[in-house]
């Protein structure tokens, strides 16, 4: 009888801890909301980090975490420059569902090279649109952004609690990566102090000030945007080194190796508050780099364009326990799928009108097999060349001209609204993209073709058709004879 008395009780305390704890361990390793980091780095190219293969630019900081975490080797922007690509990524949706396309004016280059009218575009991300840093905001999060904003006036206005640095502003101004500052939302520190690290320093106190509870971190960093300016003592280090063809800038390396050296200065602090076993750190780029001033080999182009160079960016994702250290991944991922993973995450619930058109990347995480996916890029305007000569766009004039791209699998098709024309690429093969098969495969031509115009007339995609009345054939041909004749 008295072991009966005493076993009783003890097996209701089992059963009682058994009932507390199943749902713990059924809802994963980490069953906490985990905190988020989210480092968004501009116009870094995809091969400028050193575990992307570089050997000129020093990153060890920032190389290490590619070893903690999965390194996605085929990520993409939602867009190639800077404010599509950012309200892509905050909103989950594709620029036809938000109208921003570029950076102020859709006319970009000579109106006299134009063949069509492009369509208008909308500088700011749409205040109806429900952003991620809302939908964390909304589920317990406390926010804070620290650096570029550049979809609307104050990010304060879309979910975040506390805004460092950012605005409508696109960069830093000239001169501006030394305080005093140019920016807006920031106070000047002492005279020449460097803007990465004043941004840094800034997201390490918001940091400890909300080590209590879930928060969201957004440290889009300024650098590496033009203008070019490395604190001087790094550009001495670099200016002794060599380089390669397209990547041996000591003034850029400086700015990665700022970027880097920062990036390191985070890590260690949430190392020392114990949050890295619950803390999911995601680093990138915003788009890919700007070919004139750093290569991204074999890659074609950069900033701007919709060749590989201008929309493959970099990618680690590191979340202790739920993503395994050293992993790796070859599956094609872009910045709109760091919503609806995020979402899936923290189990949130989003407004039934918000149709986040990427996906859930969890799987991925456990290296579950993941069925093929096109992946979609619709750019209705123009953008015109920086460097005629170097930036290994589709002709002189413009890094891209009226499109749409897609990819699935190992094809990548480009459609350009001008002519009507098609470019199509095995990048499995050909990942500089230098070898149109669109009349040697027709049948995989017509089948990219036909996805590509299904989603066009899903998501309502504008194709501009007018004709342009100040568009001069002879001008255009004249300009660029002049434009390859120059040294």
């Amino acid at each position: 009888m008295g072991i009966r008395n005493i076993i009783t009780p003890t097996c209701l305390l089992c059963y009682c801890l058994i009932l507390l704890v199943t749902p713990i361990l059924s809802a994963g390793v980490n069953p906490q909301k985990p905190n988020i980091i989210l480092i968004n780095v501009d116009d870094l190219g995809w091969k400028d980090l050193g575990f992307m293969g570089s050997a000129y630019y020093e990153t060890p900081n920032i190389d290490r975490l590619a070893g903690q975490g999965m390194v996605f080797y085929q990520a993409y922007a939602a867009a190639a420059n800077c404010a599509p690509s950012r309200a892509c990524m905050m909103s989950g949706r594709n620029t036809p569902s938000h109208g921003v396309y570029t950076v102020d004016n859709s006319e970009r280059g000579n109106s006299k090279t134009r063949k069509i009218i492009p369509t208008p575009n909308r500088d700011f991300l749409p205040d109806s649109l429900y952003t991620l840093a809302a939908m964390l905001k909304d589920n317990g999060y406390t926010n804070g952004t620290f650096g570029k904003w550049h979809i609307n006036e104050d990010p304060l206005q879309h979910g975040f609690h506390v805004n460092v640095g950012g605005s409508h502003r696109g960069n830093p101004g000239s001169g501006g990566y030394f305080s005093p500052y140019k920016i807006d939302f920031i106070e000047n520190g002492p005279d020449g102090e460097y803007l990465t690290d004043r941004l840094t320093e800034e997201a390490i106190h918001f940091v400890r000030a909300n080590k209590e509870k879930p928060f969201f971190l957004y440290l889009p960093f300024y650098s590496v945007h033009t203008p070019i300016m490395g604190k001087p003592e790094l550009i001495e280090t670099f200016a002794g080194k060599q380089g390669t063809k397209g990547q041996d800038r000591p003034d850029y390396a400086a700015m990665v190796a700022s970027v880097d050296q920062n990036v390191g200065k985070l890590m260690a602090v949430v190392d020392e508050l114990n949050l890295a076993d619950n803390t999911l750190v995601i680093f990138t780029s915003d788009n890919g780099g700007i070919r004139d001033i750093s290569y991204q080999t074999p890659l074609r182009a950069g900033k701007g364009s919709y060749y590989e160079g201008g929309i493959r960016v970099p990618l680690v994702m590191r979340w202790p326990g739920n993503i395994q250290a050293g992993s790796k991944t070859d599956f094609p991922v872009t910045n709109l799928d760091f919503f609806p993973t995020l979402k899936s995450i923290i189990s949130a619930e989003v407004p039934a009108a918000e149709q986040l058109e990427g996906i859930d990347l969890n799987p991925v995480f456990r290296k579950q097999p993941m069925a093929e996916r096109a992946i979609y890029w619709h750019f209705p305007i123009y953008l015109q060349a920086y460097n005629p000569k170097e930036d290994g766009g589709r002709d002189p004039l413009f890094r891209t001209r009226p499109g749409s791209v897609i990819r699935k699998g190992k094809w990548k098709l480009h459609h350009y609204f001008e002519d009507g024309d098609y470019e199509l690429y095995n990048l499995e093969e050909d990942p500089g993209e230098k070898h149109n098969l669109a009349q040697s495969q027709v049948e995989i031509r017509n089948q990219m073709i036909d996805l590509l115009e299904s989603w066009r007339l899903e998501v309502n995609a504008p194709v501009p058709g007018q004709a342009n009345p100040l568009y001069d054939k002879a001008f255009e041909m004249n300009l660029i004879k002049q434009k390859l004749n120059e040294k």
